[in-house]
């Protein structure tokens, strides 16, 4: 007697209660499908994009040889490279000050001579300026951030002139960062108050307060409108993202602290906003990194695609740091790349100035990690 014969391809039997597919099943596979290979796709290139940038700028931060960094590249500030080419094809790559002495020892053996803008020495400047304007952007945002989300969270009445001004703010983050650029070009260079005993020729006002005079003149180009003008930037993620932490913690810590005799701001300082920490910390540092990256507003306020001094090499004392114009990162990758000829001189300091500046978002990310964990685990509920 001959066994059944299996009908179903590769041996398996049918499931005796499977049904077909309906036209309704057959849509909802191929919407998740397509979703899927949405997301993967850009999963893909953003992998591309950090791989191509990997490639290419880890060998102009990292050597072979000990101390396996390239230290010239991090401790020496930007400056113009020369390339000079003698007759049997060796090539010279030195410093300004090295191509005369370079130049002298060939004598008629020279054979050609470029120069690349901004392509030599490292890029020590442009990381302290980018430093100094996110310290101070920090400062600025969160203070202003995290006020204005207590009071919109803890404070203001609920109505059609407070959801105005949450509707304000959400539309802000839509706003084009060269527009925050103009922003504060106009207020903060232009027209900032400053105290000073002589007002100079272009302040809109002054007002005399009998020892100096309070003149509407600007901050002109430096570390202090630029800074301003990169919290602006980001005020409205840190106030949206503040305001719903400050909701999340539950509405019972509040009246059991007013029960027992707290006032409003003692309520709110000890027992809302350690809970609300966390997510504010994260969501800010995050927004900081965003602003760090950004290249418009800085244009108008406070960068110089090139400056042969450090912040503080000079005669203006610590505050003077503040009110001077700075290299930054993102300018300064701006200018290699957008600004100055192509060759591969230029493209090894542009990739390498990118990778140094992923690895700077990198560990603002980090950071916002560790510290979320850190308090967490300290004020859990």
């Amino acid at each position: 007697m001959h066994a059944p014969v299996d009908p179903s391809p590769g041996g398996a039997a049918p499931h005796p209660f499977a049904k077909p597919k309906t036209h309704r099943e057959t849509y909802e596979f191929l919407i998740r499908q397509v979703l899927r290979a949405g997301t993967y796709s850009v999963l893909l290139a953003v992998g591309l994009i950090f791989a191509h940038i990997i490639i290419k700028g880890v060998p102009v931060v990292f050597t072979t040889k000990a101390p396996f960094i390239n230290t010239n590249f991090l401790t020496k500030l930007p400056e113009t490279l020369h390339v000079i080419e003698d007759k049997q094809g060796k090539i010279y790559e030195t410093s300004p000050q090295g191509s005369d002495v370079i130049k002298k020892e060939l004598g008629g053996n020279m054979r050609s001579e470029k120069t690349i803008s901004y392509s030599g020495g490292g890029i020590l400047g442009p990381i302290v300026g980018t430093a100094l304007l996110v310290l101070v952007c920090m400062v600025v945002a969160l203070f202003l951030g995290i006020a204005s989300a207590i009071y919109l969270s803890e404070y203001a009445s609920h109505g059609k002139f407070i959801e105005g001004v949450r509707l304000a703010i959400l539309n802000l983050a839509g706003v084009p960062s060269v527009v925050f650029g103009l922003f504060g070009l106009g207020i903060f260079v232009l027209s900032a108050p400053v105290l000073t005993d002589t007002p100079h020729e272009r302040s809109l006002f002054s007002i005399p307060l009998g020892f100096t005079y309070m003149s509407f003149q600007g901050w002109d180009t430096c570390v202090l409108s630029g800074a301003f003008t990169l919290a602006f930037v980001i005020l409205p993620v840190i106030i949206t993202a503040s305001e719903e932490c400050l909701r999340a913690v539950p509405q019972g810590f509040r009246e059991t602290s007013l029960a027992l005799g707290a006032t409003r701001w003692q309520t709110i300082w000890r027992t809302v906003l350690p809970f609300a920490m966390p997510g504010i910390l994260t969501s800010s540092i995050l927004g900081i990194a965003r602003a760090a990256g950004e290249t418009a507003p800085i244009m108008f306020t406070a960068a110089l695609a090139f400056k042969d001094k450090l912040p503080w090499q000079g005669d203006s004392g610590f505050f003077g740091i503040f009110t001077q114009s700075v290299q930054a990162l993102p300018y300064h990758i701006y200018t290699i790349a957008a600004r100055i000829p192509q060759s591969e001189y230029s493209e090894r300091a542009q990739y390498g100035s990118v990778f140094v500046f992923l690895v700077l978002v990198l560990m603002f990310a980090i950071t916002s990690v560790l510290l979320r964990r850190k308090l967490r685990a300290k004020y859990q509920w």
